[in-house]
C-alpha cells in the first residue's frame, strides 16, 4: 500500500497537470449514457466542465446511426452538446473515403449508412465495416472477403471488441474485422479509436496543444492518449 507521502505527491504531480489542461475529449456511450439513458449525473458534470471554460470535443466510435440522428438523441436525453463538437468514426471514415475517391461496399446499420449519402458505392474498392447487427452477416461479410481478396482496400470504422447496450455487453465490429484479416492475410485501416490521429484531429480542431488535452472514458486501454506523445 502506497504511503501518505506518496499519495500526497502523486497528488501534487495530478494537480500540475491539471493546471494546464484547456481541452477536454469525452467519450460517449458508457461514459455519458447507456442507449437512451443518461448515467447518473453525467448532464450535470458536463454543464460543470462547460462553466469551467474548457473546451469540449465528444470522440466516439459509435457506427450505428448518422452524427446527426446521434446529436439529436443526446440533445433529447438533455446534454448540452454542438454538432460541431462531435468528432464520430463514421464521420472521419467517410473524409478517408472522399479524399482517396474510393467506392465503398458498407456494411454498416442502415442509420450509420446515412453518413454516405452522395459516395459513389458503384463497382466497389474498398471494404468499409462498422457496426451493424443485421449487416454483419454471412453474406455480407463473404462479399468482403471476395472484394478483398480482389485488392479492394480494407477499411475498419473501428475495431473495438464489445460494447454495452441497455442489457450487457455485446460484440463489437472488432471480432469480424480480425475474422476477415485472418481470412485475407489484409490488416485493415482502422480510423477511429484507438487510432492517434483521430485523436489529433480532434485536439487541433479546438486549436490547442496535444499536452493541454485529457480524455475521459469508460475502458482505459481503449481511450489512452498515450500513443500521442510517442
Amino acid at each position: 500500500m502506497a504511503s501518505q507521502a506518496t499519495l500526497k505527491t502523486v497528488g501534487q504531480d495530478w494537480k500540475q497537470v491539471f493546471a494546464k489542461i484547456k481541452c477536454i475529449l469525452i467519450d460517449l456511450s458508457g461514459t455519458l449514457h447507456i442507449g437512451d439513458t443518461p448515467i447518473e449525473d453525467a448532464v450535470s458534470a458536463l454543464q460543470r466542465l462547460r462553466n469551467a471554460g474548457y473546451k469540449i470535443r465528444f470522440v466516439t466510435n459509435t457506427t450505428k446511426e448518422s452524427q446527426r440522428s446521434l446529436h439529436q438523441r443526446l440533445t433529447n436525453m438533455g446534454f448540452e452538446m454542438h454538432l460541431e463538437e462531435m468528432i464520430t468514426s463514421l464521420v472521419a471514415t467517410r473524409k478517408y473515403v472522399e479524399k482517396r475517391n474510393l467506392k465503398p461496399f458498407l456494411i454498416l446499420d442502415k442509420k450509420a449508412a446515412e453518413e454516405f449519402e452522395g459516395v459513389n458505392c458503384d463497382d466497389p474498392n474498398a471494404v468499409v465495416i462498422g457496426l451493424g447487427k443485421a449487416e454483419l452477416n454471412y453474406s455480407n461479410l463473404n462479399i468482403a472477403f471476395r472484394l478483398l481478396n480482389s485488392g479492394a482496400e480494407f477499411i475498419a470504422v473501428h475495431k473495438g471488441k464489445y460494447y454495452r447496450d441497455e442489457s450487457d455487453l455485446s460484440l463489437g465490429p472488432g471480432p469480424f474485422v480480425t475474422a476477415l484479416e485472418y481470412a485475407t492475410d489484409k490488416e485493415a485501416i482502422v480510423i477511429g479509436k484507438p487510432s492517434p490521429n483521430f485523436f489529433v484531429c480532434a485536439i487541433e480542431s479546438t486549436g490547442c496543444e496535444l499536452s493541454e488535452a485529457v480524455m475521459i472514458g469508460d475502458v482505459i486501454l481503449v481511450v489512452c492518449l498515450e500513443p500521442l506523445y510517442l
